[in-house]
């Protein structure tokens, strides 16, 4: 049977990828640091992936085990030295973390071994190349050839899109998913030997798919979050019950559509259908998902690729509109969660740096930059909110 590795056994991990690596043949091999989930899993035969919403079914995983890679790295690195396909699901921050090890199981895999198939499934852009460019740092500081070593593997980014919500109490390693998911993976580095995937879709050019999916699903999800919880919603799906809500993310999102419209040619109609359907997700009752666990890190959400500034950005300089998106950032920069450490940082950086640095480091933009002065009173106005608030 041919092997996967999976970095990260956490519900993407389980319920995404892991399900349809082992719906495509691979007995899969999950990689975690989180002890208690790793002896779950070794514990157990089977889990479930219960798809909650319209046409879900519930879906079998079989043919696993998982090993803890912090206490027994040897264990990953002699998986990832004869496994057919290694993927992740770490977040991006987290990929110089496993590349390490990754790195140790390309240098013992057999000359003779066909390529490793590499994908990381992240929400970031050229995640993969991220990777890659950590494990040829790493060969390089060894003093080795970095291209000899890649030379192993055939490195492709990938864009994943399944809403996984935060599980119910008691699930266990059981995984609550939405039916609906999307995994399109770069067909280059892999010619015509490609991984077995069942429902992946293997594309000449990514990047369209990556930019649709981030500034669609992740925008149209974070503005619900920050926008649901100024409104005083709890659940997502209850946000956009809002008309006022509903009608704001809808705005937004209708400006990316114009970004990605004017920046890869992709046709308004179909774009228009592709924005009803990720509300329509959204919308799923079923999905218990809370505007909090969404709308947590908003530091990284209000950086300078991601959702709202990258899409922003873009639509700015083609003079094209980015209302709906500016106040999107203004509902971020508003979002308060004591449990979230990014949350405390924003608030106390908004209260104690001036509008103009804080715009600078926090989105990225420069003074100069066409969307710069709409973030930056969009700033200015929270921190007089700040000043003026309450008690103040």
């Amino acid at each position: 049977m041919s092997t996967a590795v999976h970095f990260g056994a956490g519900n993407i991990g389980r319920g995404f990828v892991g399900l349809l690596l082992h719906e495509g043949g691979y007995e899969v091999v999950f990689s975690d640091v989180a002890e208690a989930l790793v002896d779950a899993l070794n514990a157990a035969d089977r889990y479930t992936v219960r798809e909650a919403g319209p046409g879900g079914v519930n879906r079998i995983v079989t043919g696993f085990r998982a090993v803890n890679s912090r206490t027994d790295p040897e264990s990953v690195i002699a998986a990832v030295a004869t496994a057919d396909v290694v993927t992740c699901a770490v977040g991006p921050t987290v990929l110089r973390f496993i590349a390490p090890v990754i790195l140790e199981g390309l240098r013992r895999r057999s000359p003779d071994a066909a390529p490793l198939a590499v994908m990381a499934c992240e929400n970031a852009i050229g995640a993969t190349d991220q990777l890659r460019g950590e494990i040829e740092r790493l060969a390089e500081e060894a003093g080795e050839d970095p291209a000899a070593i890649t030379a192993r593997a055939a490195f492709a980014n990938t864009a994943v899109d399944r809403i996984v919500p935060a599980q119910p109490e008691g699930a266990g390693i059981d995984v609550t998913v939405e039916p609906y998911f999307e995994w399109a993976i770069e067909a280059g580095p892999f010619g015509a030997d490609r991984p077995s995937i069942p429902g992946a879709h293997f594309v000449d050019d990514l990047a369209p798919y990556i930019e649709r999916k981030l500034f669609t699903v992740n925008t149209g999800h974070a503005a619900t979050a920050y926008l649901g919880a100024l409104a005083g919603h709890e659940r997502i799906s209850d946000a956009l019950t809002d008309p006022a809500v509903s009608s704001a993310v809808g705005e937004a999102l209708e400006e990316t559509s114009a970004m990605l419209s004017a920046v890869h040619g992709l046709d308004p109609t179909e774009l228009a259908a592709y924005r009803a359907t990720i509300l329509d997700r959204f919308r799923n009752p079923e999905l218990i998902d809370t505007v909090q666990r969404v709308g947590r890190q908003p530091l990284r959400k209000l950086s300078r690729n991601e959702r709202f500034i990258g899409p922003a950005a873009a639509a700015a300089e083609r003079g094209l509109a980015t209302g709906a998106l500016v106040a999107a950032v203004a509902a971020a920069l508003a979002f308060e969660d004591p449990e979230d450490e990014q949350s405390v940082e924003l608030q106390r950086r908004l209260a104690e740096e001036d509008p103009e640095a804080f715009t600078t480091s926090v989105t990225g933009l420069e003074p100069g930059h066409p969307l710069f002065q709409a973030v930056r009173d969009a700033v200015a106005a929270r921190q007089r909110g700040i000043r003026t608030g309450p008690g103040r």
